[in-house]
C-alpha cells in the first residue's frame, strides 16, 4: 500500500503552527510566575485589623491575622480578587466573641459575601454593613446580635447605584424592634431571615418593593398586625413564606394567591381567623401547608379548597375548626397526593371518613385530640407507606382491628429506605426546640392511646417489625401481653398502661435493646420482673399498680404469691378500681403522661 503523499508547504506549516502553540505557552508561563499575584490593600488590611482588635475572644485568628503577612495569601477566611482587593470574609463557628465595630468591616468597599454565622459575636449590626454597596451575602445568623435592624443612614439616601444585596441573614439573634421601611431600598434581596429573634411591629409596606424574593423566613418573632400590608401580588418570584409563632392577625389577604410561584406556605401560631379561600387553588406549585394553632373555621369548605392543589404533599392544619364535624363527603379526592396529613386538637365530631382511604400516599396520619368515635375502620391496611399512625385521645370503640397489623411499611425491616424526601421547611416538634428537615426524621409510630378499645392486644403484633413506638395505654384491653411484643427489636418507646392486662411480663422483653421509654402501670399483671438488658434501667413507676408483680424494685417474690385467682368484678367496679387507682399514682405518672402527649401530638409546630 503506498503512503499518502504530504505535500512540502503543508508539512511546513504544521511544524510552524506547533512551535508557535510551544511557545506561547511557554511564555504564559513565564509571565505567571514572573508576576505575583497582587497584595492586600493597606486599607482593607486596616479594616480587617480593626475588626480583630474588637472581638474579646478570637478563637484563635491572630495567629494567621498577622500585620506582617499578606492578607490575600494566608490569612484565615480572607479571599480576594486579582486586584488584591477583599471580596469575601468567611468565619463560620470560630468561638468569636465581641462586636463588629462600623469602621472594621464596613470599610471593605469590595467585600461582597461575609459569613460570620455560629459565633457569639454581640452587640448591633452597622448600617453601614447592612447598606454597603457591594456586599452580595450577610450572614451574621446564630450570634448574639441585639438592638434593631437598623434603617438605610440618612446619608445613603438617594443613591445613583442599587445596593447590591441579595441574601440577608440574621436569624438566631436578640434584635428587637420593627423591620425599618427603608428595607424596601434593597431591590435585589432574594433571601431575608430573620427568624427566632424578639421583633416587633407590623410589617413594612415597603417589603413589597423587594420584588425578587423567593424566601421569606420571620418564624418566632412577635410581629403582629395584618398580613394585608403588604402587597404579596408582586412578589411573583417567592417561594417561600414561614411566619410561624408570631401574633398576626385578621384573614389570609387575598395578595397571597397571587404568588404562583409559592411552595412552603407557613401560618402556624398565630392568630389568622376566617376561612381558607378556593382561590387556594391557584397557587399550583403549593407542596406544603401549615396552618395549625389560629381560628380558621369551616373545615369542609377547607378541603373542598385543595381541588386543584395537585403539588400538595404536606398538609397541617390542626387546632382549627374547634368541635366542627369532620366531613364525610367522599367527593373529597382532591387530595391524594397528599403524603403528610396533620388534623388534630379540633376537637372534631363524627367517625374517621371514608375519603380517608383514598390517600394511597399517605406516610403520616395524625388525628389525636379529637372526638371521633365508631370503631377503627377495616380499610387502615390500604396504606401502603402509612409509617406513622396517631390517633389517641379519641373516643373510638371496638377491637384493634386485624388489618392494623397488616399495614406493609410498619412490616418493613429498614422502612427508612423507602422514604427519603425532605420537607419543603423543617417541621418543628413541641416547644419549636427540635426540628426534622426529612421524612425519615419521624419514628415509626402506632399511637391508639387514650380511647376506649377493648379485647386483646393482636398476637401478631410483633410482625410489625419498623415500630420504634408502640402506645396503647389508656384502654380496656384484656388478656395477656402477647410473647410476639418480644420481636419488636427496634422499640424506643412502649406504653401499655391503665389498661386490664393480666398474666406475666415476657421475659424476652429484656432482650429490647433499644428501649427507653417502658410503662406497665395500672394492670392486674402478676409475677416476677424481669432482670437484665434495659430492664434494669426503668424505675418502679413503670410497673406500680400491679399489686401481683413482684421484684426487687417492688416487693420480693417470696412475699408475694405468684399464682393467684384473678376475680370477676363488674363493670362498674373495674371503673371504680381505675378511678382510685389513677388518684393514686396520679401524682407519679400525671406529668409525665402530659409530656407524652405534647411529644406525640405535637409534631407540626
Amino acid at each position: 500500500m503506498n503512503n499518502p503523499i504530504i505535500p512540502h508547504s503543508s508539512y511546513s506549516n504544521r511544524s510552524s503552527s506547533r512551535f508557535c502553540t510551544h511557545f506561547l505557552c511557554l511564555l504564559l508561563v513565564l509571565i505567571l510566575f514572573a508576576s505575583p499575584a497582587s497584595s492586600c490593600t493597606e486599607e482593607d488590611r486596616s479594616s480587617l485589623l480593626r475588626f480583630l482588635a474588637g472581638l474579646s475572644h478570637d478563637g484563635g485568628l491572630a495567629a494567621s491575622w498577622r500585620p506582617d503577612i499578606d492578607c490575600c495569601h494566608a490569612w484565615e477566611g480572607v479571599i480576594c480578587d486579582g486586584e488584591g482587593t477583599v471580596t469575601e470574609v468567611s468565619l463560620p463557628s470560630r468561638g468569636l466573641h465581641g462586636s463588629i465595630s462600623p469602621s472594621s468591616l464596613a470599610g471593605l468597599t469590595g467585600l461582597t459575601r461575609l459569613n460570620l454565622s455560629h459565633n457569639a459575636l454581640s452587640g448591633g449590626l452597622p448600617p453601614e454593613l447592612m447598606y454597603s454597596a457591594s456586599l452580595v451575602v450577610l450572614d451574621v445568623s446564630f450570634n448574639s446580635l441585639d438592638g434593631v435592624l437598623p434603617p438605610l443612614p440618612m446619608l445613603m439616601t438617594g443613591l445613583k447605584h442599587p445596593l447590591q444585596l441579595q441574601v440577608l441573614n440574621i436569624s438566631t439573634n436578640n434584635l428587637h424592634g420593627e423591620i425599618p421601611e427603608s428595607i424596601g431600598q434593597l431591590k435585589k434581596l432574594e433571601v431575608i431571615r430573620l427568624s427566632n429573634n424578639n421583633m416587633s411591629g407590623n410589617l413594612p409596606s415597603s417589603l413589597g418593593n423587594c420584588t425578587r424574593l423567593t424566601t421569606i423566613d420571620l418564624k418566632m418573632n412577635s410581629f403582629s398586625g395584618d398580613l394585608g400590608s403588604v402587597d404579596f401580588s408582586s412578589l411573583h418570584n417567592l417561594r417561600a413564606l414561614d411566619l410561624l409563632h408570631n401574633d398576626f392577625s385578621g384573614v389570609i389577604p387575598e395578595s397571597i394567591y397571587s404568588c404562583n410561584n409559592l411552595t412552603a406556605l407557613r401560618l402556624s401560631s398565630n392568630q389568622i381567623h376566617g376561612e381558607i379561600s378556593s382561590k387556594i387553588g391557584d397557587l399550583k406549585y403549593l407542596s406544603f401547608l401549615s396552618i395549625t394553632e389560629n381560628s380558621f373555621s369551616d373545615i369542609a369548605k377547607t378541603l373542598h379548597a385543595f381541588k386543584s392543589s395537585w403539588n400538595l404533599t404536606t398538609l397541617f392544619i390542626g387546632e382549627n375548626f374547634w368541635g366542627e364535624v369532620i366531613p364525610q363527603d367522599e367527593t373529597i379526592e382532591s387530595l391524594e397526593s397528599i403524603r403528610h396529613l396533620s388534623i388534630y386538637r379540633c376537637s372534631l365530631i363524627g367517625n374517621i371518613p371514608l375519603w380517608l382511604s383514598k390517600l394511597k400516599n399517605l406516610e403520616v396520619l395524625d388525628l389525636s385530640n379529637n372526638q371521633l368515635t365508631g370503631p377503627m375502620p377495616s380499610w387502615i391496611n390500604s396504606f401502603n407507606n402509612l409509617f406513622y399512625l396517631d390517633v389517641s385521645n379519641n373516643s373510638f370503640t371496638g377491637q384493634i382491628p386485624a388489618t392494623l397489623i397488616e399495614i406493609p411499611m410498619l412490616k418493613s425491616d429498614d422502612y427508612k429506605a423507602h422514604r427519603t424526601i425532605l420537607f419543603d421547611l423543617p417541621v418543628y416538634v413541641t416547644t419549636l426546640s427540635r426540628q426534622y428537615r426529612a421524612v425519615t426524621s419521624f419514628p415509626a409510630l402506632l399511637n391508639l392511646s387514650a380511647n376506649s378499645l377493648t379485647s386483646v392486644i393482636p398476637p401478631k403484633i410483633g410482625e410489625l417489625k419498623a415500630l420504634t413506638h408502640l402506645d396503647f395505654s389508656s384502654n380496656q384491653l384484656q388478656g395477656e401481653i402477647p410473647p410476639s411484643i418480644c420481636n419488636l427489636t427496634n422499640l424506643q418507646v412502649l406504653d401499655l398502661s391503665r389498661n386490664y392486662l393480666t398474666g406475666p411480663i415476657p421475659e424476652a422483653l429484656n432482650k429490647l435493646n433499644f428501649l427507653s421509654k417502658f410503662n406497665i402501670s395500672d394492670n392486674d399483671l402478676e409475677g416476677p420482673i424481669p432482670t437484665g438488658g434495659q430492664m434494669n434501667t426503668f424505675s418502679s413507676s413503670s410497673f406500680a399498680g400491679n399489686p401481683k408483680l413482684c421484684g426487687s424494685m417492688l416487693a420480693t417474690c417470696d412475699s408475694v404469691g405468684v399464682a393467684h385467682t384473678i376475680p370477676t368484678i363488674s363493670e362498674d367496679q373495674q371503673c371504680s378500681s381505675k378511678t382510685i387507682s389513677a388518684i393514686a399514682f396520679g401524682v407519679f405518672f400525671g406529668i409525665g403522661v402530659l409530656y407524652d402527649q405534647l411529644v406525640l401530638s405535637r409534631y407540626y409546630g
